[in-house]
């Protein structure tokens, strides 16, 4: 079972003490972390933490744990029912963006 965690700095602070100590960040086709880019095959999803804003949508995010298969562990840190318009189906199926 994973910690759960009130915020999203609490969320990537935990994290981070448990080795995911890089940040990845998404684009069109893939998820890039230290300039390597992953494709939708090359990571794995291990741990969601999903953040609701106590007053606006806009303060909604969800904190990613990403393993790549080169030994990257790193945060993604998306907003909440981001549109995954620009972002390719498998990277947007991967993430699962809609429904987590």
């Amino acid at each position: 079972m994973h910690p759960v965690y009130d915020t999203v700095s609490a969320a990537t602070n935990g994290l981070r003490q448990r080795g995911y100590t890089l940040d990845f960040n998404a684009s069109e086709n893939c998820l890039i972390c230290e300039g390597e880019k992953y494709k939708a095959e090359e990571f794995e999803v291990t741990e969601v933490h999903r953040f609701e804003g106590n007053s606006d949508p806009a303060d909604e995010a969800v904190v990613y744990a990403i393993e790549g298969n080169r030994g990257h562990k790193g945060v993604l840190v998306t907003g909440y029912g981001i549109s995954a318009e620009g972002m390719s189906a498998e990277i947007a199926g991967k993430l699962d963006i809609q429904s987590r």
